[in-house]
């Protein structure tokens, strides 16, 4: 299965090698596979373990190897290679601020891998073979769920290769970060196109509403994976942010992004709808336009 995706600075279409590559088609292709991936490897034990092993100073030997396969810029990096303690203290670095420019509009709220859904009920269309994705099941808040029931969705994949900050994508007054436990289930795209369902509503996730004073509310969701010990959120609740603040960080491992807003308040960009609609994400950045404000 070759996963293909658009960058969208060139408009290539490239095919993505995740790390870990024959480890994940294993663990979700192959009935010995799902066995360990059931009885072990989605379980918090392991990922904390991980987690733990990225925090210690030996881990540091591991990231030039890291940078170099992966062509990563650490000139984007307010640290430089000498100066990061651990894997994890490089894997969820800040970036200098001319790095991440924030655009007009709704921008993204981190680096990754983007699918854009007019309405969830597209998700269903998507991922045909996917078991079953519904906000209820997601939220684990009927109320919350019909709030959201009929506008865009995005789901933004973080690669391990990629900056792991995410940031706040409007300007507007965040709530507390509400936890949802569960299972770490990778966000690969080798987990993800055969259980799209699985993945996101069964994973630790949490979730903030974002109120904002002109485009109601949207609601960010980050979601753990296997090999990330926690979602650790850097923001204020019930203190006024501006586009691009940071609202948190994800510790090792590949994660996501889901970000649900009420209908009728923003236009998410064509090309976005129009790439997912050919089965294919797009590859965008932080504070990077992604919609419109509807009329």
């Amino acid at each position: 299965m070759n996963i293909t995706y658009i960058d969208r600075r060139t408009g290539k279409a490239l095919v993505e090698s995740p790390p870990g590559e024959g480890f994940l088609k294993f663990l979700y292709h192959h009935p010995l596979g799902e066995l360990a991936l059931q009885t072990l490897v989605k379980r918090k034990a392991l990922s904390a373990w991980y987690g733990r092993r990225m925090d210690g100073k030996g881990s540091a030997e591991r990231i030039a190897p890291f940078v170099e396969e992966y062509s990563i810029d650490l000139g984007e990096s307010v640290k430089s290679l000498e100066e990061f303690t651990s894997f994890n203290d490089f894997f969820y670095r800040t970036l200098k601020p001319e790095a991440r420019p924030v655009g007009e509009g709704l921008v993204s709220p981190g680096d990754g891998k983007l699918l854009a859904f007019a309405s969830p009920k597209q998700v269903k269309e998507f991922f045909v073979k996917g078991s079953q994705f519904t906000l209820p099941r997601f939220l684990q808040d009927e109320s919350l769920a019909q709030q959201f029931a009929t506008g865009p969705l995005l789901v933004l994949r973080l690669a391990p290769n990629d900056y792991h900050r995410f940031h706040f994508p409007y300007a507007g007054v965040p709530s507390a970060l509400h936890m949802i436990r569960g299972w770490y289930y990778s966000v690969s795209p080798y987990a993800v196109m055969p259980n799209f369902g699985r993945v996101f509503c069964e994973n630790k996730r949490a979730y903030t509403r974002l109120r904002t004073a002109d485009r109601g509310d949207i609601l960010l969701a980050p979601v753990g994976a296997t090999m990330v010990g926690s979602i650790l959120s850097t923001y204020t609740p019930d203190a006024e942010v501006q586009k691009g603040e940071e609202m948190g960080y994800f510790a090792f491992g590949g994660s996501s992004i889901v970000m649900l807003l009420e209908p009728g308040r923003f236009q998410l960009d064509e090309d976005l709808l129009e790439n997912t609609h050919q089965g294919k994400e797009t590859f965008v950045k932080m504070g990077e336009h992604i919609g419109s404000l509807a009329s």
